[in-house]
Formats: structure tokens, C-alpha cells, sequence
């Protein structure tokens, strides 16, 4: 077997359709099919149970198909580590968040102290983020709530309170703590779901059989502060905004909620199978040698 029949039956495996396959590696139906039975019959076994024109990966297939998976895929890291280190000296690497604030600082120091780092950033939700490791787009994700899927590792940066911001004037203005109840009819200003904001607002009001009410939904979870102070409605918000203080357009209470777990967490999640150029390795040593907040004190703002 060679590596362009690897790559020709990776690609028949996964759309388990010879003709899809076939348009996508640009090569002719009949050209594809002999390059598949050529390796059956190297392999001694069929890899698809076929029904007429329909094609079906066997339990052959399905295991053959996982050993195809990461050689091809160590093949691709090998090229890519001989091309970064070519052409940036330290190579690349590449970071989700759900929020571009979470990080700003933290690149920003990281890309100072190396700048020959190639340093790729992309903003994805949770799920996003699983499916960004697992083909390898990105390196590490800066996430706030749990990545589920095998082979990923992940280090917590920060643990930090989240707090209920409510618009100067709000009945709630002066209140030292809250519980979920007594916001139930309250308009909320959150993410759309996969984020984390929104996952830890369903999460506790699902604890006290409540559903929370709405005004708005959004991509950006550093945009809430602004929308609550505009009075928009209230919020989940980090702790860590309200030591950063705010501007003065930005101005909101704050009110500690009497909820369990009521807390962000932060982590570094990899794919302990996945390539780390030497700007990864840096980015991941970096990140976590000293407290994560401690990237952000310096620039916060008063």
C-alpha cells in the first residue's frame, strides 16, 4: 500500500460514497473504486459491506480506518513542523477562546516576550472548540466550561467568582447577595448557548426548577457589562471585571449570588496526540508559569 491509497480510502471511509469522494479528491469514480479493492486485497478482507451502489464501513473498515487516521495525521505534523520551522523559526501556534478579552493580555505578553511566535487566534464556543482539537486547527483552547472528547488534557488556569450586575438604580442596587428565586421574572442579558455565561445561568436556574427570562443573546460575552449598564437587563459577569473597575459609561451594581459553584473556570485544554510546534510548547509553558490573572493586572484598567 502506498500513501495516495491511504489518503483515497480516508476519504471513501469517511463519506462512505465513492462518488462524493471521488469529487472531492478531484480523481475518476472507476480510478477510485480499483484503488479501494486493491487495498482489500492487500489487506486480505473487505473494509465495506456493500448493498448495490451503497457502501457501508465494516467493523475491518472501522479498524483499519483508526491506524490510517494517526499515521496520515503524524505524516501531516511531521510536514508541518519541517515548513514552520522553515519559514518562522518557532512555528505557529493557534488558540480558541469564547471570548477575545479572556486572552488580549495574555497573547499580547506571550507575543512580546517571543516574537518570532506565529500566534493565531479564532473566538469558537464549546463545541466548536472540541471539534477545532480534534482536527487539529488549533493547539490549545482557553475555555470556560468542560471540553468532552478523548485525548484531551487540560491544565486550570483560574478559578474566579462570577457575580450578578444589575444597572445603577435597579431594585437590586445595594443588595449584598441574591438568590436565583428572587431573579426569576428578572430580563437576562446573555451568550446564545455553548457559551459559557449561558451555560452557567441554565445550569443554576435548572437547580431551582426555573427558567430564566431573556432580553438579549449574543456572541460576545464581553459585550454583556455595556448592554446592563445601558439597562438592558442583568447579568452574569467575572469577578475579575469588577476589579478591573470601569469606565465611567460603563457603570453597574454589583450583588454576590447565594448559589453553589457560582464560579468560572478557567483552562488550557490540548490534544495530547496532536503536533506542538516549538511556539506551542513555549505558549503552553508560558501560560501556565505563573497565575493566569497575573497576564492580566498589569493592563487593567481604573
Amino acid at each position: 500500500m502506498d500513501l495516495l491509497q491511504l489518503r483515497y480510502y480516508q476519504a471513501v471511509a469517511r463519506y462512505e460514497h465513492i462518488s462524493r469522494a471521488a469529487e472531492e479528491l478531484r480523481v475518476a469514480q472507476p480510478s477510485l473504486s480499483r484503488a479501494i479493492a486493491r487495498l482489500e486485497a492487500e489487506l486480505g478482507t473487505p473494509l465495506f459491506d456493500r448493498q448495490g451502489r451503497r457502501i457501508r464501513l465494516n467493523q475491518y473498515g472501522a479498524m483499519f480506518l483508526r491506524h490510517v487516521d494517526r499515521a496520515l495525521s503524524e505524516l501531516d505534523d511531521g510536514r508541518r513542523a519541517v515548513r514552520e520551522g522553515r519559514d518562522t523559526g518557532l512555528g505557529r501556534v493557534g488558540v480558541a477562546s469564547e471570548t477575545l478579552l479572556t486572552i488580549t493580555h495574555l497573547l499580547g505578553s506571550f507575543r512580546a516576550a517571543y516574537p518570532r511566535a506565529d500566534v493565531r487566534l479564532f473566538q469558537s464556543n464549546a463545541e466548536e472548540m472540541g471539534r477545532q482539537l480534534r482536527a487539529r486547527e488549533v493547539d490549545f483552547c482557553v475555555a470556560s466550561q468542560p471540553l468532552t472528547g478523548t485525548n484531551l488534557e487540560s491544565v486550570e488556569l483560574a478559578r474566579e467568582e462570577v457575580l450578578l450586575a444589575v444597572p445603577p438604580g435597579h431594585r437590586l442596587d445595594g443588595r449584598e447577595s441574591v438568590t436565583i428565586p428572587e431573579l426569576a421574572d428578572e430580563p437576562f442579558v446573555t451568550t446564545r448557548r455553548g457559551n459559557w455565561q449561558r451555560a452557567l445561568l441554565d445550569r443554576l436556574f435548572a437547580a431551582e426548577g426555573l427558567t430564566p427570562q431573556l432580553s438579549c443573546e449574543g456572541d460576545e460575552p464581553g459585550a454583556s457589562q455595556d448592554m446592563i449598564s445601558a439597562g438592558l437587563g442583568i447579568g452574569f459577569i467575572p469577578a475579575m471585571s469588577r476589579q478591573v473597575g470601569t469606565d465611567s459609561h460603563v457603570p453597574v451594581a454589583w450583588v454576590r449570588v447565594d448559589a453553589p459553584d457560582c464560579h468560572r473556570v478557567v483552562t488550557l485544554v490540548w490534544n495530547r496526540e496532536s503536533y506542538l510546534s516549538e511556539a506551542a510548547l513555549k505558549f503552553r509553558e508560558f501560560t501556565t508559569s505563573k497565575p493566569f490573572m497575573a497576564h492580566r493586572l498589569p493592563h487593567l484598567r481604573r
